[in-house]
């Protein structure tokens, strides 16, 4: 029952978080490990938790019409797939702290470009950018992202954000929604292989996976309402708190 009581308000808190702007696994892969879920049964347990409450908010934001065409949805959606299965094979064969240090310098950068760009997803820039170009970063955002995902993980709904509201133009809402799309399928790659492996915990998942969906139901209608001042503030809170776990190493 503890277990329980531990895990499940952070990963609604987590839920929330990751909804509006990625990085709720900051919250709930440490909550499972506080509970004493052994580690790799702990990343298994969350990804299905995950995947349960990811699938929610991306019917919400869907229903809203911010999904943005089907085509490039399904592209997406195999890349992150491929993404995400390469990474998790690339995780084996390269140190986690070569990608921590690389994070390390990377992560400051990201959060100079927000400050300044304080008009980050406030307005649609799509018809600005040719149609091919959008959907090429779109796609390389999710094959890479993807892989980023499956390899390490920690802000990859965050780094989707940006480069969705940078570099492909998109509003907030629609790239919040997008990002979503990416972020669910590699959560199901990775989730396959946990559950393959057996490394997946079921009572404690589906329960925290209930918590997971009010998180995210929630957290996707203030993306819908509110839009580009909810997600800007999040996305900082986010960077910074994943800048001082990696400095850190917990």
């Amino acid at each position: 029952m503890l277990q329980y009581l531990i895990v499940c308000p952070l990963v609604f808190l987590a839920g929330l978080v990751d909804s509006i702007a990625g990085g709720g696994g900051l919250i709930a892969l440490p909550a499972y490990l506080i509970a004493g879920v052994p580690a790799h049964v702990a990343l298994g347990t969350n990804k299905l938790s995950s995947a349960m409450g990811t699938t929610v908010s991306t019917a919400r934001l869907a229903k809203h019409g911010f999904l943005k065409g089907k085509v490039l949805m399904a592209v997406c959606s195999a890349a992150a797939l491929m993404g995400s299965a390469l990474g998790a094979h690339l995780a084996l064969m390269v140190p986690e702290s070569v990608i921590k240090h690389m994070m390390i310098v990377v992560l400051p950068v990201v959060a100079f470009y927000v400050l300044r760009n304080k008009d980050m997803g406030a307005r649609d820039r799509t018809e600005d950018i040719s149609r091919n170009k959008v959907f090429a970063i779109s796609v390389a955002a999710a094959f890479f992202v993807g892989g980023y995902d499956g390899f390490y993980g920690p802000g990859t709904g965050t780094f989707l954000i940006l480069i969705l509201t940078g570099a492909a133009g998109m509003d907030a809402r629609s790239a919040s929604a997008q990002t979503k799309v990416i972020n669910l399928s590699s959560n199901i790659a990775a989730l396959v292989t946990f559950i393959a492996t057996g490394n997946v915990y079921y009572p404690l998942g589906l329960t925290a996976g209930v918590c997971s969906i009010a998180g995210h139901y929630i957290g996707a209608g203030m993306v819908a309402h509110d839009g580009q001042k909810v997600v800007r503030p999040v996305v900082l809170a986010v960077l910074g708190v994943l800048f001082i776990k990696i400095v850190s190493g917990t």
